[in-house]
């Protein structure tokens, strides 16, 4: 399917600044928890919507692939529409390389789920790599779907040895020249900075595939929102009770999430942060909605960005049925 409904997943560490319950030392040497989460990705017009937060202690693996599975079926348990075990491939699947485990590509594969995961580099596949010729490479496209200059992908299916790994799965290497002060790795090759992911869509250009690929880092801008309404400290001792603070910010995100569909869609605040709302919107909606007062009335100033709040106001757009998904969510 060349359009999927997309769901990212991706972890990150909440620092304990006092000892609560299942607050452990993490692989950074800090000390807290290591949430795994979930969201839907809104594609570049848009933002995202949490599906779910997994709290876990700060020593929880990052490629725990039990985790990814529990956090997968909480995911697909909010999405309409998902009937029986095989989902099949209008849902796609994204994580970094730490989904790229056995065990969790498996599941997705007995799901009948499309995935896009970061693929570990291996000696084995630096080798190939060097071995390839230069009319192999394929130019990768930039965050506008334009070549990009200084770096390029290729295929390696049936290439290096994949028995053991699912029917179906395909093995793309990106390479591009490094940034500035970067330092590269032992698979690196030929001073090229190489990544690689693994998918099963069948069918589309690898530049396309890749770009699709890379775009899972707008997860992280949905973490920082996660963080902005609340994440960033989790402020009980019990476990239990942090489990229900994360329920609390996952609303927050969605209410949030659902305010910029519903309200915004046609202006620039449809992808706008929380701390941008705080300024932006939620403080001159209400003045956007007032009916101006005489000199001796109460009403402040319009804020600056009123204009644009103003042409997302209930009074100018007509809200979608409920029933009815935004189009931003839909598949073909």
């Amino acid at each position: 399917m060349r359009h999927p409904l997309i769901i990212d997943l991706d972890a990150t560490l909440v620092t304990a600044h006092s000892d609560k319950e299942q607050a452990t030392p993490n692989w950074k040497k800090g000390f807290g928890f290591h949430p795994l989460c979930a969201f839907v990705d809104h594609q570049a017009a848009g933002t995202g919507e949490p599906l779910a937060i997994q709290l876990r202690p700060g020593n929880a693996g990052s490629n725990t692939a039990a985790d990814h599975i529990t956090v997968v079926e909480q995911a697909l348990a909010q999405v309409p529409g998902i009937d029986g075990y095989r989902v099949g491939k209008a849902v796609l699947i994204r994580t970094d390389s730490a989904g790229g485990t056995h065990d969790f590509l498996d599941y997705l594969t007995r799901r009948r789920l499309a995935y896009s995961v970061g693929f570990g580099l291996t000696e084995a596949i630096a080798e190939i790599v060097d071995r390839l010729l230069p009319e192999a490479w394929t130019p990768a496209y930039d965050a506008d779907g334009v070549e990009r200059d200084g770096a390029w992908v290729v295929e390696l299916t049936g290439m290096p040895d994949l028995s053991g790994w699912p029917e179906g799965m395909r093995v793309i290497v990106r390479k591009e020249k490094p940034h500035p002060g970067a330092q590269l790795r032992f698979t690196d090759s030929d001073g090229m900075r190489l990544t690689a992911f693994a998918t099963n869509t069948p069918r589309g250009q690898l530049a396309e595939l890749e770009l699709r690929h890379r775009r899972r880092a707008r997860c992280e801008d949905r973490i920082r929102t996660a963080k902005d309404c609340g994440l960033t400290n989790l402020p009980l001792h019990g476990f239990d009770q942090n489990r229900i603070w994360c329920a609390i910010i996952a609303l927050a995100c969605e209410l949030i999430a659902w305010t910029q569909i519903l309200a915004f869609d046609t202006t620039p605040a449809r992808q706008w942060e929380p701390k941008g709302y705080d300024y932006k919107s939620f403080r001159s909606l209400p003045d956007s909605l007032a009916t101006p007062g005489g000199p001796d009335s109460n009403s402040p100033p319009p804020h600056p960005t009123s204009s644009c709040c103003s042409t997302g106001s209930p009074d100018s757009q007509h809200f979608p049925t409920p029933a009815d998904p935004p189009a931003s969510l839909t598949h073909d």
